[in-house]
């Protein structure tokens, strides 16, 4: 571990972290939020932390749908809900971010308290209810910006009675997509967010084609994802990946947060990693390399992201990994899959994607 990593983990271990986990978890992110905002603004900021944290190496470098990642780490949707952090997160050692999920109309999100720790678990439990400012707002943040890595964007329908049914639902997933039809390098659409009103209706793969056949109509040119459901049955992942080839979908981020029964939200972190890790697997024995997987739940450590990737992810995604191990934590995984990559003899990543699963 190179000496400013060891000593930020150290730092944040025995004096940030515990400080930060006796606040309110939703306050600790809005703050995280406002000093990046602030510490992004700055070039020598920016300048300090790539030389600390933003070390690459030609190893890792991928080019994916025709988009160029110097990493394979990627911030999840989720974070940075309102796409205000893009310009020190690549500092960070993220290879790319993605932001929201971004609705049709801007929403407050569920009623409060809808974060919360459970650090016994290495998990939070999620139910913000797709809190953001919304299609119009975000768009017109970003038109006309460059960015130092990748930028995805994932798209849901507003939190609100008025999209329930399915035809209001696509119409304000097409509002999205069409507000960021040339802003952007990828677009994800989130089927599985479980914290919104009506729940899940476009896990469903009939209401699903509806909605994929209403984006095809669009004629995005952009890669396109679809985040799936952790719970996702065999049966209904096959029907997935069939739509996902009429439709021409891209690739699948797997997976959104994990439902428990009689309760609200869902689960991030340790708790969702093997589902996560055994639908990459599965996917990819369905597919191979002919659509892309995104791992994400569950990444805390080098080790974790090269296990997805020995699965079948092209790219992993974290947050909760983050939270709990420190900033630094992005920097030590880029670090680590160089050399794990070295000792099992590959040269480059690309060689390591699915050799557990064929």
């Amino acid at each position: 571990m190179f000496p400013i990593e060891q000593i930020v983990r150290l730092k944040y271990k025995y004096i940030a972290k515990p400080l930060l986990f006796r606040r309110d978890p939703e306050e600790v992110h809005d703050r995280a939020t406002r000093v990046g905002v602030v510490l992004g603004k700055s070039r020598v900021v920016q300048s300090i932390f790539r030389s600390c944290f933003g070390r690459k190496d030609a190893s890792l470098f991928q080019t994916v749908c025709g988009i160029d990642f110097k990493s394979p780490i990627g911030l999840a949707a989720g974070f940075d809900k309102n796409a205000e952090l893009l310009n020190i997160l690549p500092a960070l050692g993220f290879g790319y971010a993605e932001v929201g999920s971004v609705t049709g109309e801007s929403c407050l999100g569920n009623a409060k308290p809808r974060l919360w720790r459970i650090p016994e678990e290495k998990s939070l439990r999620v139910y913000y209810g797709l809190k953001n400012d919304g299609a119009e707002a975000i768009s017109a943040r970003l038109k006309g910006k460059t960015f130092a890595f990748p930028v995805g964007v994932s798209i849901a329908k507003t939190n609100s009675p008025a999209t329930v049914e399915t035809e209001q639902g696509i119409a304000d997933y097409m509002k999205v997509a069409e507000a960021f039809r040339d802003i952007g390098d990828y677009i994800t659409i989130n089927t599985s967010c479980p914290n919104a009103f009506g729940g899940e209706p476009f896990s469903d793969p009939v209401r699903l084609e509806k909605l994929l056949k209403a984006y095809h109509a669009l004629h995005i040119t952009k890669p396109t994802f679809l985040k799936l459901a952790a719970d996702l049955t065999h049966e209904h992942l096959d029907q997935i990946v069939e739509l996902s080839k009429t439709y021409s979908i891209d690739g699948f981020i797997c997976t959104n947060l994990k439902k428990e029964a009689g309760e609200k939200g869902g689960l991030s972190g340790k708790s969702v990693a093997s589902l996560s890790d055994d639908m990459i697997a599965y996917i990819y024995k369905k597919v191979g390399k002919k659509k892309v997987i995104i791992g994400c739940g569950g990444i805390f450590s080098g080790e974790d992201a090269y296990r997805k990737i020995r699965k079948g992810a092209t790219l992993v995604q974290l947050i909760t990994g983050m939270i709990y191990e420190g900033p630094q934590l992005i920097s030590e995984i880029n670090r680590d899959l160089v050399k794990v990559l070295k000792k099992d003899g590959f040269s480059h990543i690309s060689e390591a994607i699915g050799k557990d699963v064929l």
